[in-house]
């Protein structure tokens, strides 16, 4: 089956007129760049971050070109006093925070029998752990702000999936897809939401730096529309999750996929 006309871009609706929010891994490619000009389309204030500072501030400037309340500060998310510091950044600048969206991750391919205890830790400590700091420092926030809130995690169908050469990359997301279940339950008595999405393959261009064509060509052809996503068409299912639109779900892993195998 092939997705003959393509995916259309929706404008805005304001779904999330007058919130606040910190997106991470934002530098402009891949989902993050893509949920935050997604949130500022919908009217929200955006903290946009990424460990890479340079590309950082080149998608802040293109946003900022376009619209209002976008701001930018860099932030390496396996360092817990960054992560505070981003945290801080949020609340001076907006007065108060709705919105975080953990979009954080490492990838990288390595059979098991030769992987580095580094390359397993990098990866672990990018994906999971650094979902883990800023989600405690989004729920510490929103405990003390008493207003509820809105966490949205970016997990992966590997989390569910076996993929040779992605053993810590798949520990991870299975990782964050459990802590998604757990937090939710937890930040409930204080009216936070907590769920994830689990995309399986959103192109943008560094993915196609540290993947091979064959790969590519390969997982493209397991998805049902025949091709694969773009980054917008994920971030368009984390805008409903951190909108009020999804007011009944937490601890929920969303697929956003078309794979049949």
């Amino acid at each position: 089956m092939t997705d003959v006309e393509g995916p259309v871009y929706e404008p805005g609706h304001g779904l999330l007129k007058g919130r606040t929010a910190v997106v991470t891994a934002a530098a402009g490619a891949g989902i993050g760049g893509a949920t935050a000009r997604r949130f500022l389309e919908e009217g929200a204030r955006v903290l946009i971050s990424d460990a890479h500072e340079r590309r950082l501030k080149e998608y802040e400037a293109e946003l900022a070109a376009e619209f209002e309340g976008v701001a930018a500060l860099a932030c390496d998310v396996t360092d817990e006093a960054q992560v505070r510091t981003l945290f801080a950044a949020a609340l001076r600048l907006h007065g108060r925070l709705d919105i975080v969206v953990n979009n954080a991750g490492l990838g990288g391919t390595s059979t098991l029998v030769d992987m580095s205890d580094e390359q397993w830790s990098r990866v672990l400590d990018v994906t999971l752990n650094g979902t883990f700091r800023c989600t405690r420092a989004a729920l510490r926030a929103f405990r003390e702000g008493g207003h509820g809130g809105v966490i949205v995690n970016n997990a992966s169908v590997i989390g569910w999936r076996a993929q040779a050469g992605q053993a810590h990359y798949a520990a991870a997301k299975a990782g964050v897809m459990a802590l998604t279940r757990c937090a939710a339950m937890e930040a409930a008595d204080f009216g936070v939401r907590i769920n994830a999405v689990s995309p399986s393959l959103a192109m943008h261009p560094h993915l196609v730096k540290v993947t091979t064509p064959e790969l590519l060509a390969e997982l493209t052809a397991r998805e049902a529309f025949g091709r694969y996503a773009q980054p917008w068409e994920v971030a368009n299912v984390i805008v409903f999750l951190a909108s009020g639109y999804s007011s009944y779900l937490t601890g929920e892993v969303v697929s956003v996929s078309s794979q049949h195998a």
